[in-house]
């Protein structure tokens, strides 16, 4: 086992340890775990565990962030900020939606690059829990609801949010988010409103059996998506420390999604 001692994000004032497989386990991305030392005893958690992770403050920060080196949001971020200087937009005109927020990682990096306005989504309550405690000043509001059945007073809170824009984080892939929840959430914006976001890039080639490489080229030929931008990038290293690429890309909605379209993913 690998074992480190990691300063918590939450407060700096203590640390967390946390041990990891040896590199020979190649476990998939969606099963790799690691242990904790809370209480004075080592615990086992899946790294998809958010339900359980996100609540023990800072333990999700310090495995994901601080052992294991991820950057999406800085790098999801940092393409959407190419994108609205190609196209002389101010980051301050964005209202956006942080959709499968999760523990809220990305509102701080929205803030840094002057969005005023972020609403968080996520499909459990403890991300928002969490969020609430650790940064519930980087959203003006956040609401948990599961997108492939959006509930009519939800989908109504949203609207008024009038949102032009939208970040989706280490979130889509792995069953998290299926394309029928994506495709509602782009639904809900405004239009036009530009569309920031990652995946792991097994999910955007020809042998993707996920569905969202054919969901993004058919919203393509629809002219609904405009790509604007992608980049290749380490988003972190596995438990077993190997690079995992992803691509994080920027899309423009151009127009709305034709009601046919969504009701012929109401089953995906």
């Amino acid at each position: 086992m690998k074992q480190f001692e990691v300063p918590s994000l939450i407060g700096d004032d203590h640390n967390l340890e946390i041990r990891f497989p040896e590199a020979e386990s190649n476990l998939d991305q969606d099963a790799e775990w690691f242990e904790a030392r809370l209480g004075g005893e080592w615990r086992r958690y899946r790294i998809h565990d958010y339900d359980q992770v996100y609540m023990i403050p800072g333990l999700y920060e310090c495995v994901v962030y601080r052992a294991l080196k991820c950057n999406s949001p800085v790098k999801v971020t940092q393409l959407l900020v190419e994108a609205l200087n190609d196209d002389e937009v101010s980051p301050k005109t964005l209202r956006v939606l942080d959709f499968g927020a999760g523990n809220g990682m990305e509102g701080p990096e929205l803030q840094n690059i002057g969005v005023d306005h972020v609403v968080g989504a996520d499909i459990i309550e403890e991300g928002k829990i969490s969020t609430e405690r650790d940064r519930g000043w980087a959203y003006a509001d956040y609401l948990v609801d599961d997108f492939t059945k959006l509930t009519p007073e939800n989908e109504k809170r949203l609207r008024g949010h009038k949102l032009n824009a939208m970040t989706v984080v280490a979130a889509l892939g792995f069953g998290d988010i299926p394309t029928k929840a994506f495709a509602k959430a782009i639904d809900v914006l405004d239009t036009p409103a530009y569309i920031a976001f990652n995946i792991k890039e097994d999910f955007v080639q020809d042998r993707d059996e996920s569905g969202f490489a054919e969901m993004l080229r058919e919203l393509a030929r629809e002219d609904v998506l405009r790509t604007h931008a992608y980049r290749r990038y380490r988003h972190r290293f596995s438990s077993s420390g190997k690079p995992l690429y992803y691509g994080a890309m920027v899309v423009t909605k151009q127009k709305e999604i034709p009601k046919r379209f969504l009701q012929s993913h109401a089953s995906t």
